[in-house]
């Protein structure tokens, strides 16, 4: 039996799509709504953080959401730090507030994105949007998780009753993933480092999603792989001067039914739910129902 390739979820084109439906609504509530507008904050020089704010403030001039980058030194305190947010949350001009992760050493991840107010939390990093997936009460998602929920549901894939593994336990990534996958009706299986047996585990998978990021340390090779599986690849490392992700995608060709290809899968679904977060972030905070919600995002 000849096995055919495996089809590739082309989130460039999906995320194109749906930057239309952003735009087109954007126009659609204007004059009913504050004008979206988002704040980038970058303390110090990350380089993935820098390309994410490239492609952010490109994405935003494209549909029509105002941007604006906070460059901050590496040495800035959490104290300062935190003012900065606060007046940025007192600031009704800004929608939204981004904070890049990860911060310089020294400063309180946790207490920063708790500082972000909860309705300009365009990231959905705060702990009480988080907490919110457990309840079904979500509204601002964390984008990366959100975006593969959406681009598996364009291309009609379902998730109710499947298994689904993720190699993460991050908290952008890894742990809201499993809340909504559960909210979406999967069996869900968390891995990490300390996971035993994490071959075995893999290979019982309906959806595996990966996102370690260290290919040098990690791949995900055939024999971590179960034929027909969904795989959805989030890890992205720089190897011979070029973006790879975690899995061998030659091998996962010739074994997976569906494939996330790196580059050009999950990250533009990433940075286009940006978009959908800026958006209901102005409607929420001026009492507007948006009228566009994930239904109409992953409908072609």
């Amino acid at each position: 039996m000849v096995r055919v390739p495996a089809k590739l979820l082309d989130g460039r084109v999906v995320a194109s799509e749906i930057r239309s439906k952003i735009k087109a609504r954007i126009r659609a509530l204007a004059g009913s709504i504050v004008e979206p507008s988002l704040v980038s904050i970058l303390a110090g020089d990350d380089p993935a953080s820098r390309t994410y704010l490239r492609n952010s403030e490109a994405a935003c001039a494209e549909v029509g959401i105002g941007f604006r980058n906070l460059l901050l030194s590496a040495e800035i305190s959490q104290d300062e730090l935190e003012k900065v947010i606060g007046e940025l949350n007192s600031d009704g001009s800004v929608t939204g507030i981004l904070l890049h992760l990860p911060l310089p050493d020294g400063l309180n991840e946790t207490a920063a994105m708790s500082t972000i107010s909860k309705e300009k939390d365009v990231d959905g990093l705060n702990p009480c949007n988080l907490g919110l997936l457990s309840y079904r009460s979500h509204r601002l998602v964390p984008c990366t998780p959100n975006g593969i929920v959406v681009l598996l549901k364009y291309y009609g894939l379902a998730f109710a009753g499947k298994h689904a593994v993720i190699i993460s336990r991050s908290k952008p990534v890894g742990r809201p993933l499993s809340q909504l996958l559960l909210n979406e009706d999967a069996t869900v299986t968390v891995c990490h480092s300390k996971t035993r047996g994490l071959a075995d585990i893999s290979k019982t998978a309906d959806i595996l999603v990966t996102g370690i990021g260290r290919r040098d340390e990690f791949v995900v090779g055939s024999s971590m792989m179960k034929p027909g599986e969904i795989i959805v690849d989030v890890g992205a490392s720089w190897i011979g001067g070029k973006i790879v992700g975690d899995v061998e995608s030659e091998a996962a060709l010739k074994t997976a039914s569906y494939l996330t290809p790196v580059p050009g899968g999950v990250g533009p679904m990433t940075t286009t739910m940006l978009l959908f977060n800026a958006l209901l972030a102005a409607c929420m905070q001026s009492h507007v129902e948006m009228g566009l919600g994930i239904e109409h995002l992953a409908a072609k």
